[in-house]
This record gives structure tokens, sequence and C-alpha cells, in this order.
């Protein structure tokens, strides 16, 4: 059977509150991993947000508590809804860099590895605080510049192999 085509209908639009909510929760969870020492918070949110971008948004460990939360702070509904693609993105380029900083601090490059989780807190942080998602930026770079996308990536996997 073939892949069914995306249709406008089978997009799932979701809240950006939440996905900003998620990015929160997780720069909360770096960084009192940090503080406390306890590297093992760096996969488990690599776990958290790699779930969300495999089996989509309604898994999101970290978003799961935004809907209670909008309850009980008696918010509206969201002036926009967005397209849960780019968070998608997002959520997987997050999981890659926190995969790597579990491998540098697996490896006993300490420093390395929570720079790099670092890195991705800070951009969840920007997230949480003003709305703009880089990741989610860069996925939209490939529908709007498609040309410019591949020669980035083709770039970027040559500097890889290289």
């Amino acid at each position: 059977m073939p892949p069914q085509p995306v249709t406008s209908r089978s997009i799932r639009r979701i809240d950006p509150r939440g996905h900003r909510f998620g990015a929160g929760l997780s720069v909360v969870i770096l960084g009192l991993g940090f503080t406390a020492g306890a590297p093992i918070v760096v996969p488990t949110v690599a776990v958290a947000l790699g779930a969300s971008a495999l089996f989509g948004t309604r898994y999101s460990i970290l978003g799961r508590p935004w809907p209670t939360v909008r309850q009980v702070l008696r918010l509206g509904p969201p002036a926009d809804l967005e397209s849960e693609f780019p968070p998608r993105f997002a959520q997987l380029l997050g999981t890659l860099g926190l995969g790597l900083g579990t491998i540098l601090l697996v490896a006993g490059a300490t420093p390395a590895g929570w720079l790099l989780a670092g890195a991705v807190a800070a951009l969840q942080l920007v997230l949480a605080l003003t709305g703009y998602c880089l990741g989610c930026r860069l996925y939209g770079l490939r529908w709007y510049a498609p040309r410019l996308f591949e020669r980035l990536a083709a770039v970027s996997s040559r500097d890889a192999i290289g």
C-alpha cells in the first residue's frame, strides 16, 4: 500500500503555548540536572523530545501538563493554532543535540557534553520566553528556499564526512 499524501486535513494543528511550556519545562529539568551534577537528565530529556518528534506532539511528555495548567489558570483558547510539523522537526534537532551530549558525557568529555546540552537548553529558553523557535524556522527553510536548504545540507554532509 503506497504512503498516503499529507493533506491539509491530515495536518495536526496545535496550541503553540503548549510547545513553549514543554520547552520551558525542559530548560528547568536540564538546569536542575546540571546544578545537581546529574547527567542522567540529558538522555531523559532527549528521549522525551524524541518521542514527540517521532510519534507526534500528542505524545509530548514535556507538553503533557499544559492542558491542566491552561485549565487551572483559566486561559482561553490560543489566538492561532500552528502545524505540528515545525515543532516536531525542532524537537528532532534537540534530540540529536542531546543525544550527542549524552555520548560526550558517557565518553568522559563532561564539559563538552554539558555545553551541548546547555546550547539546546538555551534555544529552548528562547522559545519558552519569546516564542521564537529556531528549529521551526529551519524547518521552514526547506519549504521556502529549497535550493538554499539543499546547498546547506550538502555542505554540512561534506563537512561531516571530511
